[in-house]
């Protein structure tokens, strides 16, 4: 049994659209450089420049997130479970905000 790795949708491209993949036991990081050997370019996307865990990524083990563990140097054996979670920005623009606003004053008005 390996560790199962949770690919999020953004990075399956880079898997072949894999969900899940395997991957190998020992550190967090000799799993992400496993990872890079058969993934080419899934890397970068986890791990900046200077090989850290991105700001914008979270990586769980076990449900655990390894930044309170011990980051890339989180043991893993077989039957770990890996969650590479990507942080998701977003919201309403400034004018769909001012339109619902709008809306509710409007709303209030009536009642």
């Amino acid at each position: 049994m390996s560790v199962k790795v949770r690919i999020p949708t953004p990075l399956r491209g880079l898997t072949n659209n894999l969900d899940v993949v395997a991957g190998s036991e020992g550190t967090l990081g000799e799993c992400i450089d496993a990872l890079e050997s058969e993934y080419p370019g899934i890397k970068d996307r986890i791990c900046d420049d200077s090989g850290e865990i991105r700001r914008f990524v979270n990586v769980y083990v076990n449900g655990e997130d390894v930044r309170f563990l011990a980051g890339l140097e989180t043991a893993l054996k077989a039957g770990d479970e890996v969650s590479i979670v990507p942080a998701v920005a977003g919201g309403a623009r400034r004018g769909a905000e001012r339109s619902a606003s709008t809306a509710s004053s409007k709303d209030e008005s009536r009642g």
